[in-house]
């Protein structure tokens, strides 16, 4: 007979910890795994709403490519708590510095205090009103030829023209299929060098404000326009426009700013993740729009071995100034912090 043991994971907060990550996706998860396996009291906040949930699976991810969504999140939280970094479910409503750090406050009261906070709550894609857009969201209406191109290749393509980026994306899914259409829906026509490039390409242009996509058992079948004309579709590419999700960050005067491509808005930020706050790091989409899952798993970690050095600067600095002045009392205090930290990490 086989014994199955089964546990049960029931993360609770702590009063405390080193970094506190706010969303559980790829940037979230990779920068706590990172962090726990730096011996750091870690936890992460995740409300359980991630952006490419309604997709089969992730792609272009090396060695995991065609994972669900859920998988690999599930993964990454067990290797989280491997390590002893918690993740905990909720919903951050806002943080606040106080004099040795941060107050983070969840949705259902409860707060916790980090000496450093990484952000990687992702975004939300605003879609066109287009009726039923949205219920085909991540099966045949799509956004990145990277990640769902080869699962449309040689398909009927059709774009729906959202802004500036749109003639851009009708382009590179022609490298995937020979049979796509523009749809300028509410823009302007392409016009001038845009015009010839979609023509040189053999890209159909189809004037006129969709109205509906058109389902057949389960399955688009086309693109109807306002005045009826049906566009017989397989798939249509969208560019949503993308907001990041960081309002929860106002108390801290760091609030969304629009994108240089004009496609959303993000928390700007320089190369490593550091934000103008100290003591403030984002990564994955929230600050980079784009990034694939795997683009965000990288960030996330990069970001996390700068908030660990950061940390290490900071306790190094402390100690030096206890070594100098042993007997302060805000030197026996400090020291007294870290030996607490160094036996609850086992050291």
């Amino acid at each position: 007979m086989v014994v199955v043991e089964v546990v049960m994971v029931t993360d609770q907060l702590k009063n405390g910890y080193d970094v506190v990550v706010f969303g559980g996706g790829a940037a979230g998860l990779s920068g706590a795994l990172m962090l726990a396996r730096a011996r750091r009291a870690v936890a992460v906040i995740d409300a359980g709403a991630p952006r490419n949930a309604p997709a089969e699976g992730v792609h272009g991810l090396l060695a995991l490519d065609g994972t669900p969504p859920a998988e690999l999140l599930e993964r990454g939280r067990a290797e989280v708590r491997r390590y002893g970094g918690h993740v905990v479910s909720g919903e951050v409503v806002t943080a606040v510095r106080d004099i040795e750090g941060f107050t983070v406050t969840l949705a259902d009261g409860r707060s916790v205090r980090a000496r450093r906070l990484l952000v990687t709550t992702g975004l939300v894609d605003e879609l066109p009103d287009v009726r039923g857009l949205r219920d085909r969201w991540g099966r045949d209406v799509v956004h990145c030829p990277y990640c769902h191109g080869w699962e449309v290749r040689d398909q009927a393509i059709g774009v729906l023209a959202t802004g500036p980026l749109s003639v851009h994306q009708a382009l590179l899914f022609r490298q995937w299929s020979a049979d796509v259409t523009f749809f300028s829906h509410t823009m302007p026509p392409p016009t001038g060098e845009q015009a010839q490039q979609l023509a040189a390409r053999g890209i159909r242009v189809v004037d006129g404000e969709v109205a509906s996509l058109e389902i057949v058992e389960d399955r688009l079948v086309g693109v109807r326009l306002s005045d009826g004309t049906l566009v017989g579709r397989e798939t249509v590419a969208v560019s949503p426009r993308m907001t990041a999700r960081a309002c929860f960050l106002a108390a801290l005067g760091l609030r969304p700013a629009e994108h240089p491509s004009g496609a959303g808005e993000h928390i700007p930020s320089d190369a490593a993740g550091r934000t103008e706050v100290p003591g403030v790091w984002v990564a994955g989409n929230v600050t980079d729009l784009v990034a694939q899952v795997g683009a965000s798993a990288a960030a996330g970690a990069a970001a996390a071995a700068q908030i660990n050095a950061d940390l290490v600067a900071e306790e190094t600095r402390l100690a030096v100034a206890a070594y100098l002045d042993p007997f302060s009392a805000e030197s026996e205090a400090r020291l007294c912090e870290l030996a607490m930290g160094d036996r609850r990490h086992g050291l």
